[in-house]
């Protein structure tokens, strides 16, 4: 019997395949990227003048877990989370002055691959399950 927060569906790190492994390490490297590149943004290369915009990064954390677990659930709510921050970044790529341009268009392409990151993980889920 599988503990209660374990869906059936979810591998376990010995049953997960090298496509899954690798792309939950594009998932995981992203979101990392965008944690990163959120903090230095906001506190140390071009903060605002008050630094609380850094508590944007916080909800970052939150999926973290379930990524590196390959919840299912995770990676479908994280796709529609990541476009905030997608947002926040080509807006403040195309109205702030460098450094905050070029780490906004970092922040995008974080976004990007975390994007597609998740698309192709549930991607490559719902496909086998539907081979069963």
């Amino acid at each position: 019997m599988m503990p209660p927060a374990m869906d059936s569906a979810t591998p376990t790190a010995q049953a997960a395949s090298s496509e899954l492994r690798r792309i939950r390490a594009l998932a995981v490297g992203s979101l990392s990227g965008l944690i990163v590149v959120g903090l230095a943004w906001e506190l140390w290369l071009a903060p605002l003048p008050t630094r609380l915009w850094a508590v944007k990064v916080l909800p970052l954390f939150i999926p973290l877990a379930g990524l590196l677990r390959y919840r299912m659930y995770t990676y479908r709510w994280v796709s529609l989370l990541v476009w905030l921050y997608f947002t926040e970044g080509l807006v403040r790529g195309l109205n702030d002055l460098p450094p905050a341009r070029w780490l906004a268009f970092l922040q995008v392409l974080f976004s990007l691959a975390l994007f597609a990151a998740c698309a192709l993980h549930v991607r490559t889920r719902l496909g086998a399950r539907s081979a069963r």
